[in-house]
């Protein structure tokens, strides 16, 4: 990525997530998705599981994922996903979304783990979004689909909104 200012390259501050010209100083941070997401960009030695292509570091919050480029899913490990979900809702300002109904077909996709390589187990999510996750339980980690993410931030719920 180059400057918008001076042209000159920028440098990820990965902890931070945002990027800084070390030329002029300028600061750039990603705009979020309707996800939440920050895509950082910088290539990751795990490949997304339907893509197959290596998936780019990002932030939910200030919450390291890994993200696909091609099909937006994301890679997050379990405990900060329940973190990231109560942050996301409580700080969301936009209101709720009527949810459609799970999809009993999404329950028969068979995922591999990008970590370990073994079969991710497909369940519906717990929490708000009438969503479906597959998790490893080996590596601790949780694929969302693209819009799944928001479909969480965006149900209906008491906790929904309340840092306003």
């Amino acid at each position: 990525m180059n400057c918008a200012n001076c042209g000159a390259p920028m440098r990820l501050v990965q902890d931070k997530g945002y990027f800084v010209c070390d030329y002029c100083t300028s600061i750039y941070f990603p705009v979020e998705s309707e996800d939440g997401v920050r895509d950082l960009g910088e290539p990751s030695a795990t490949n997304c599981p339907l893509c197959r292509l290596p998936l780019v570091s990002a932030r939910v919050d200030d919450i390291p994922v890994l993200q696909c480029t091609r099909c937006k899913g994301l890679l997050i490990h379990q405990y900060a996903f329940a973190f990231a979900v109560e942050i996301l809702r409580a700080k969301s300002t936009r209101p709720p979304i009527r949810q459609p109904a799970m999809d009993p077909k999404d329950l028969q996709r068979r995922l591999n783990c990008p970590i370990c390589g073994e079969t991710m187990d497909t369940h519906p999510y717990g929490g708000p979004g009438n969503i479906v996750i597959d998790n490893c339980y080996r590596c601790k980690v949780i694929w969302l689909d693209s819009g799944e993410m928001g479909r969480i931030i965006r149900a209906p719920g008491e906790d929904l909104g309340r840092w306003r």
